[in-house]
C-alpha cells in the first residue's frame, strides 16, 4: 500500500484530508510537528510527504532540505498559506516537488498527489555520490560528508 506522511499541525486541515487521502487507498501517517516529520522521512518507506511550511520545533523548510541532504528522494508537496512567489520559489529550491497554497481545492490535492507519486514510481534513483561527495542535481546542491558545499551558478 502506499503510505502518505503528512506534517500538518492544524487538526482542521490534517484531519479531513488525513480520511481524503485514506479513501483514496493511501496509508496515511501523520505528524504535528517538524522533528516528528523528520524522524518519520528519515525512517523510510514513505512514498510521499505532503509537508506544512509552518510546522512547530522545525519549519518545513528545514524538513525538506534535511530530507534531500540525506539523500532520500521522496516526493515532497509543500501545503501552506505562504502565496507569495518568493516563498514558492524557496520552497522548491529546498527540495520540494510541488507548492500548494492554502485554501486548496480537494480534487486538485488528490490529483497532484497522484502525478507526484506516478512521477516517484518512474524514477527511483539515489543521488550521485563518489569519494563522500553527493549531489542533488534537482535543487543543485552538493554535500561533502555532512557538510554542503558551496557552488558557484555554473557549477
Amino acid at each position: 500500500m502506499t503510505r502518505v506522511l503528512l506534517a500538518e499541525d492544524d487538526a482542521s486541515i490534517s484531519e479531513p484530508l488525513a480520511r481524503a487521502l485514506r479513501r483514496e487507498g493511501y496509508e496515511v501517517e501523520v505528524r504535528e510537528d517538524g522533528p516528528t516529520a523528520l524522524e518519520a522521512g528519515m525512517q523510510g518507506g514513505v512514498d510521499l510527504v505532503v509537508l506544512d511550511l509552518g510546522l512547530p520545533g522545525m519549519d518545513g523548510l528545514e524538513v525538506a532540505r534535511r530530507l534531500r541532504a540525506e539523500g532520500h528522494s521522496v516526493p515532497i508537496l509543500i501545503l501552506t498559506a505562504r502565496a507569495d512567489e518568493v516563498d514558492t520559489v524557496v520552497g522548491l529550491d529546498a527540495g520540494a516537488d510541488d507548492y500548494v497554497t492554502k485554501p486548496f481545492r480537494l480534487a486538485e490535492l488528490l490529483a497532484r498527489v497522484r502525478a507526484l507519486l506516478r512521477r516517484g514510481a518512474a524514477e527511483p534513483q539515489q543521488p550521485p555520490a563518489t569519494h563522500g561527495v553527493r549531489i542533488d542535481v534537482e535543487s543543485h546542491r552538493a554535500w561533502m560528508g555532512d557538510e554542503e558545499l558551496q557552488l558557484t551558478a555554473k557549477e
